[in-house]
């Protein structure tokens, strides 16, 4: 295996994992100031799921980058297609409830949401800009 890949990935994952430490506990934090709510989906399985998502996305693209293939434009469309539908599948359970508010669980989702995919794209970028 490519050891630029390896090094790419572990460097991603170090970055992904920080990232979520540090999201989760400003947003558990911030969250607790607002005790009157009822969340449908608790916090942590939102951000496992944003980063499972974002790290299965990055090392598909990563993978294939080492492979030599350099556009990976259509890839990173795919699965960001991709992963719209799972985020719409996952938030099924709080969009089909009978809960009277369900804006906080879509915020809780998608703030973070937007904050993966900004890193996600940043992160990409910056290996891209590279030469291999």
């Amino acid at each position: 295996m490519n050891p630029v890949f390896k090094t790419r990935q572990l460097s991603f994952l170090i970055q992904n994992v920080v990232l979520t430490l540090i999201l989760l506990g400003i947003h558990s934090y911030l969250l607790s100031h607002f005790e009157s709510i009822t969340y449908k989906v608790p916090l942590w399985q939102v951000y496992v799921f944003h980063f499972v998502v974002t790290t299965l996305v990055y090392s598909v693209i990563n993978f294939q980058y080492s492979r030599g293939k350099a556009e990976i434009f259509n890839l990173f469309m795919g699965f960001t297609l991709l992963k719209m539908i799972l985020s719409v599948a996952f938030l099924l359970p709080v969009i089909l409830s009978d809960m009277e508010k369900k804006q906080p669980d879509v915020f809780n989702f998608f703030i973070p949401y937007f904050l993966y995919l900004f890193f996600e794209v940043y992160s990409l970028t910056t290996f891209l800009q590279k030469k291999p």
